[in-house]
């Protein structure tokens, strides 16, 4: 896998804490509930498909101003953010994201690059769980595109199609302003990735449909992520 690039700390991108009035995540990890157990025993027949969502993300009505590079080393810069009504998405690569509360996954001695930190917070102030949670990294404000003017936050949900597969998380980290395609730990093994900080993630062919509008709290609440999610991608493809 391509190396990939450290994600901006939260004094660096401006991080804000998020949900602090909401209730406390599960004592067993951010991230860890039920949604979790049903992903992994199938596809439920009601919601949105892989093939449904990419249907509806064909097209492109590009929104950043040029493109991003997928990583540091990358020679061109290939990948636009695309626009709709009720969402943005981009088709990149993925690298993995593990940073934030250090775990057995995820820890200096299985990332390199680790840092102890996240851009966004859980609702008890602390850094995320990359290792639990499933969720996404956006590129930092800059020249190319400010997610923020396309009415997305810390918590805001987010749609990853990888093959025949659907998984719903959040926004939960920033990264390098020119660099994009980029997720946690857990949302790479949810998808069937590597989730190996050093030598997985995938060279192509994942897609991100972040919706507009729709930040959740506590944005550790996996739970809400996947039932937020699976109502928004219905909506997307018209059911």
């Amino acid at each position: 896998m391509r190396t990939r690039m450290l994600a901006l700390t939260s004094a660096a991108c401006g991080a804000a804490l998020l949900g602090a009035a909401a209730p406390p995540a599960s004592a067993t990890g951010q991230g860890t509930d039920s949604s979790q157990e049903s992903e992994a025993a199938g596809v439920d027949a009601t919601e949105a498909t892989a093939a449904e969502l990419l249907a509806e993300v064909r097209g492109c009505a590009r929104i950043s101003k040029g493109a991003y590079r997928t990583d540091s080393g990358s020679p061109k810069a290939t990948v636009p953010v695309c626009d709709t009504a009720d969402a943005v998405f981009w088709k990149a690569d993925m690298d993995i994201d593990c940073d934030g509360r250090r775990s057995r996954a995820c820890n200096r001695k299985t990332d390199p690059y680790f840092l102890p930190e996240t851009a966004f917070q859980s609702s008890r102030g602390e850094p995320l769980d990359s290792a639990e949670l499933p969720h996404v990294v956006v590129p930092g404000p800059g020249k190319v595109w400010d997610y923020r003017k396309s009415g997305l936050t810390g918590g805001s949900v987010v749609a990853v199609v990888y093959r025949d597969r659907v998984r719903y998380g959040v926004i939960g980290d920033t990264g390098p302003t020119g660099i994009i395609g980029e997720a946690s730990y857990a949302m790479a093994k949810a998808l069937g990735i590597d989730p190996d900080p050093s030598t997985g993630g995938a060279e192509s062919g994942v897609t991100y449909i972040a919706f507009k509008n729709s930040r959740i709290s506590p944005i550790e609440s996996h739970a809400r992520a996947r039932s937020r999610g699976a109502a928004l991608a219905r909506e997307f493809v018209g059911r």
